[in-house]
């Protein structure tokens, strides 16, 4: 290996050549193991036409016997659809194990995203090679940003038959890791996880059965953080038994939508939080103001005038004393 311009770690190159397209094999490291139909026909049809303009990566690998490709796996696979004999490629020494994932990261960083489970499932293998689950050194070494190893290592924490889920080739198929990385904080909650009813994986099919059946209590991936808040609203008021009746009957019928999570008092109290806040920043801030600074503000105060109407209104409704 050597090091580039910028300290990042690039194979040896030896040489750019062609070679046989039959020559080449994938590579079973590939973070990019997702090819959709429609990007993958327009790709073909293009090489169908000029051919291949940018050379694949690609090493010889001895135990193989063949040419292990590092970067243009959609490239070689339209070559072959459309009959080329052979592609142009730029060879270069063959990786270790973590060399050759951190390579295929480094490639097609700035390039399009690729599905994160597939993309997961390899920084697994590297976590697994190094003994490093540190985020920000996942990052730096792969060239991913630090969010999408968060992300990532969220999607490694689900159960093997739901990784799978995001992993079918037919897109229309396929679960977006979107779902599951929402889902997570709800599966993660500590209170979710003490409810003697909760039982981890029954909860996730139970979720996703709910999601992708319509009407059936959840109308979007975002709906996971709704049922987060509730649940958290319900812990500061003290309404645990509560939460747990209903987020238990939420899960089993269907016809529930997560309104049903709702309790009033939580939300009054949150509600209630919210506003002390930022009643003390507002006291604070005109305690701290000079009145004949702010002389001319008018639109400041005819706004401060309607607080303080609005605020005796409200007093008054509640039945307190307005002094």
């Amino acid at each position: 290996m050597s090091t580039d311009n910028n300290g990042t770690l690039v194979p040896k190159t030896i040489g750019v050549k062609t070679i046989p397209t039959n020559d080449l094999i994938p590579n079973p490291h590939n973070p990019r193991m997702l090819f959709d139909k429609e990007p993958m026909k327009v790709l073909e049809e293009s090489i169908g036409k000029v051919g291949i303009l940018v050379p694949l990566t690609v090493f010889w690998s001895d135990s193989k016997r063949a040419y292990v490709i590092l970067d243009g796996q959609r490239r070689w696979t339209c070559a072959q659809k459309v009959g080329l004999g052979t592609v142009p490629v730029n060879e270069v020494a063959e990786p270790t194990l973590v060399q050759n994932i951190v390579t295929m990261f480094q490639i097609h960083k700035l390039r399009e995203d690729w599905e994160l489970m597939p993309t997961a499932l390899k920084l697994e293998v590297l976590m697994g090679e190094l003994k490093e689950t540190n985020e920000k050194k996942l990052a730096a070494l792969t060239g991913l940003d630090q969010a999408v190893v968060v992300r990532c290592k969220k999607l490694l924490s689900f159960p093997k038959k739901h990784q799978n889920l995001m992993l079918d080739p037919d897109p229309q198929q396929r679960v977006k890791a979107d779902f599951f990385i929402e889902l997570h904080a709800v599966v993660t909650d500590r209170l979710v996880n003490d409810m003697e009813w909760f039982k981890r994986n029954k909860f996730i099919q139970r979720m996703l059965e709910k999601y992708q059946t319509k009407g059936a209590g959840i109308k979007s991936v975002t709906d996971f953080r709704v049922i987060k808040q509730h649940i958290s609203n319900a812990r500061r008021a003290n309404r645990v038994a509560t939460i747990t009746k209903r987020l238990h009957e939420f899960v089993q019928d269907d016809s529930l939508g997560i309104d049903h999570l709702e309790i009033k008092s939580a939300a009054v109290h949150e509600t209630v939080k919210r506003m002390r806040k930022a009643i003390e920043y507002l006291t604070r801030t005109l305690n701290e103001i000079e009145t004949e600074d702010y002389y001319g503000e008018e639109k400041l105060w005819n706004e401060l005038e309607g607080l303080a109407s609005l605020t005796k209104k409200k007093i008054l409704e509640a039945g307190r004393r307005f002094k």
